[in-house]
């Protein structure tokens, strides 16, 4: 029996045999002999189920807190490597230690898909109508599962690993407050995550010291109107005309009142009003994302978005409701986690695989995880470095594989690198 055989559902079995189009030349690639030689053995010999592993999760992807497939699956995984999983609380995602001694190490991957219609044509294309891994998770899952493997083969560890499978990482505030409320992150010393990035070519990973995203949040503004006629808008409160004042003075008004370079940005994303040309509407409604990357201005944004609103709204008599719905902080990535990090990218691909990378003005929940502990948060090269990069969350959006063993390595040597 195979470790694919083991490890799968019966009912994936044939798409998980059929069509991996990689090879064993991959760990030869990608730094075979970067030790430790148990590592180097077990890639070695399960480079294909690796693949196999991820081209099952993306054919089969589930929504945020709808886990329950992926999550029994990489659950069977580890079970078959001796490991004990302890899966959430809701169900979904799960908690696994390697290793054993007082000190321990978290690796954490997100499991969830988005609810986008995959328009790529591959043989492993989702077959879950309107749900697709645009993200990356499905590599991210993968990864992680890769590590357990690699990692339980070891002999003997300097420690403990604990392996986080989130859910629900694409909905806020997140399923990383479902782990720590369940205690995922309980008596761990540090933790590290991976994200994948299309736009750094694959056998590199992106490390920053500092801010590496930013926080997230929602805002919806309802205006109240009485109506009437636009012939005579000065015998009602012009609701359209509010709007309008709030679409394109809020965030002018915002980039002067906090500093410029935090990176706040307030976008709208949809408005809607009315439906007849000569009527003044009733009521409206706006909505829109409003991001930072600074950490002590988030804490400050939602007492002067409200100040804002209605000073602008003000000398025009519309009423309002503003429900701000805080998200995700920033990803702060701490200069000694960060650094251990590198040192294990290095110790598992050479010096040429480090990279620097901006700070993104995309949300991420692993946030929430350096509230607790400190950590850092690395991007994973995913890029070819010959056809067409394509951004996540577009529906055409796919990987080199080559990248899932890549991760699998600095996964498991920044483990090494944080407990040694």
């Amino acid at each position: 029996m195979t470790v694919l055989d083991a490890r799968l559902p019966e009912e994936g079995a044939d798409v998980l045999l059929t069509d991996h189009g990689v090879s064993i030349a991959l760990v030869d690639d990608l730094g075979e002999g970067r030790g430790p030689s148990w590592l180097d053995d077990w890639l070695a010999s399960n480079a294909p189920e690796v693949v196999a592993w991820r081209r099952h999760i993306h054919a089969h992807p589930e929504l945020s807190r709808k886990e329950y497939a992926t999550t029994e699956l990489i659950a069977r995984v580890l079970r078959s490597a001796g490991l004990k999983p302890r899966i959430m609380p809701g169900g979904t995602g799960l908690v696994c230690d390697v290793g054993s001694g007082p000190r321990c190490v978290a690796l954490r991957a997100d499991i969830d898909a988005l609810p986008i219609t995959e328009a790529g044509g591959s043989s492993y294309a989702s077959t879950v109508d309107g749900v697709m891994h645009a993200c990356g998770h499905d590599a991210h899952t993968t990864v992680l599962l890769g590590a357990a493997l690699a990692l339980a083969s070891a002999t003997e560890l300097p420690g403990r690993v604990r392996l986080v499978f989130q859910p629900a990482e694409e909905v806020m505030p997140g399923g990383a407050l479902d782990v720590l409320a369940a205690g995922g992150l309980d008596g761990v010393e540090r933790i590290f995550g991976l994200h994948c990035d299309p736009r750094l070519e694959v056998g590199r990973v992106g490390t920053r010291i500092g801010p590496i995203t930013s926080a997230s949040d929602m805002l919806e503004l309802r205006l109240t109107s009485p109506g009437g006629h636009t012939s005579r808008p000065h015998l009602t409160a012009d609701l359209v005309h509010a709007l309008g004042t709030v679409i394109t003075g809020l965030p002018g008004l915002l980039s002067r009142r906090v500093d410029p370079r935090s990176g706040t940005v307030l976008v709208w994303g949809a408005v809607h009003a009315g439906e007849a040309p000569n009527a003044v509407p009733q009521d409206g409604v706006l909505r829109g994302t409003l991001r930072t990357g600074d950490r002590d201005i988030w804490a400050e944004l939602e007492p002067l978005i409200k100040e804002l609103v209605g000073a602008l709204l003000a000398p025009t008599g519309v009423g309002f409701d503003l429900h701000h719905r805080r998200g995700v902080p920033p990803v702060v990535n701490d200069r000694e986690s960060t650094m251990l990090l590198r040192a294990g990218i290095e110790a598992a691909l050479g010096e040429d695989a480090l990279a620097g990378t901006v700070q993104s003005s995309g949300g991420e929940d692993f946030g929430w995880y350096l509230e607790h502990v400190p950590g850092s948060f690395a991007r994973l090269g995913v890029w070819d470095g010959v056809g067409k990069q394509r951004d996540l969350h577009q529906p055409e959006f796919d990987l080199d594989e080559r990248a899932l063993i890549v991760g699998v390595r600095v996964m498991v040597h920044a483990a090494l690198a944080a407990l040694a």
